[in-house]
């Protein structure tokens, strides 16, 4: 399988279905995360403990790979992320709505493992259009 393939793969079911026993088969022990120039060490272990606050707050959480592009060892893998928020979130309550959030994941790949993951996702804006959170009012 190709690496764009695995990622697609990971997302769609390792992710979705939540088999965190299959994750060492996809993440490297090496994993980082990137936030812009910060370089995270997440490994096998901070790559499930992740997946598993997403899923409290999103048990049915969904993934659909909508469209991939490579270069290098990089994959862009833009995706859907559908679930219903059960969860509290930074201090956000469960609102019980089925949410769409839209997003990248911008993945390296060597060797058929991640070794180093990022992207960025629409979230407030999903929660926002949901009801869910509300602008900030300006002193009068």
């Amino acid at each position: 399988m190709e690496n764009k393939d695995r990622m697609k793969y990971f997302y769609e079911h390792i992710t979705s279905e939540h088999r965190l026993d299959e994750v060492c088969d996809y993440v490297s022990t090496d994993c980082i995360i990137r936030v812009g120039e910060r370089h995270i060490p997440v490994g096998v272990d901070g790559m499930k403990q992740h997946m598993i606050e997403v899923r409290k707050t999103y048990p049915d959480l969904k993934m659909t790979i909508l469209n991939q592009y490579c270069e290098g060892g990089y994959i862009i893998s833009e995706f859907i992320m559908e679930g219903t928020h059960l969860g509290e979130w930074l201090g956000i309550r469960p609102s019980g709505k089925s949410l769409r959030i839209f997003g990248v994941n911008i993945d390296k790949v060597i060797d058929g493992k991640i070794v180093e993951h990022g992207g960025a996702a629409n979230t407030f804006d999903a929660l926002f259009e949901a009801g869910i959170i509300q602008p900030a009012r300006e002193n009068q």
